[in-house]
């Protein structure tokens, strides 16, 4: 498991299985469980007017040294996929067909981040029996850049900005917010897990959290430097008094190069 800034992968070339299709641009992701449902390609003038949506699904190895993400698709696939116009928002039918052309099963279909299970399955048995599970669509997709500089409403005031997303590329979930504080008082960057987050407000731009400007004013300092170590991530989880997303789920081993 590598834990991976979004804007740190923003710009990181997509290389399908014969040849670049182009590079990372932003992400959707889901806000009941704070999860990376596409990543958005910029395809340059290969594929204009449509956002080229990729599923985590058909996500490869995120190789950082060569500053990659390999694509488990052809080219000729991604171009036959169901169309997304640039200016239009994810719908339910759009999700119905893309992940019917693919054959992937549907993550709103039972209540774990994928689906029934808390990672991304890939046994092809599996999956067919997945694929038969369905429930109500609800849709909560958001992109990262609209969410970036939304505010941090504590309990007792606002507290600083978001700036990032810290994403774990083995699940694709969002571990982490990066949030700002330092335009509020001679602060720091510090992080907050989603579980922590009681509601989003799009409506006012707005990230609300049930604690106490005092209780992340003292939390553990976040920097470029830092290192997302478990001892580190042990330590921010005690300091709020919460366990660790770890504690309740159980990925399989994957290689990343």
């Amino acid at each position: 498991m590598i834990l991976t800034k979004a804007k740190t992968l923003k710009g990181y070339k997509l290389d399908s299985l014969d040849g670049e299709i182009g590079k990372v641009e932003e992400f959707y992701f889901d806000d009941h469980h704070w999860v990376i449902r596409y990543l958005v390609a910029d395809t340059g003038t290969w594929l204009p007017g449509r956002q080229v949506l990729l599923s985590p699904y058909a996500l490869g190895a995120v190789k950082s040294k060569e500053k990659l993400i390999t694509v488990d698709l052809t080219k000729n696939e991604i171009e036959k996929s169901p169309s997304l116009n640039s200016d239009k928002p994810v719908s339910q039918q759009f999700e119905t067909d893309y992940y019917g052309y693919y054959g992937w099963p549907i993550y709103w279909g039972a209540p774990y981040m994928w689906g029934c299970y808390p990672y991304i399955q890939r046994d092809g048995e599996k999956l067919e029996n997945l694929s038969a599970v369905e429930n109500a669509w609800d849709p909560h997709l958001r992109s990262t850049q609209q969410v970036t500089n939304y505010y941090i409403q504590a309990i007792d005031g606002e507290i600083g900005h978001v700036e990032d997303f810290i994403i774990d590329d083995e699940t694709w979930a969002i571990r982490y917010l990066i949030i700002d504080t330092r335009n509020w008082w001679p602060g720091k960057k510090v992080l907050l897990s989603p579980q922590w987050i009681e509601r989003v407000s799009w409506a006012e731009s707005k990230v609300f959290v049930n604690l106490h400007c005092e209780t992340i004013k003292k939390s553990p300092e976040y920097t470029e430097d830092t290192l997302l170590t478990r001892d580190y991530e042990t330590g921010l989880h005690r300091h709020y008094n919460r366990k660790g997303y770890w504690v309740d789920e159980e990925v399989p081993a994957k290689h990343f190069q």
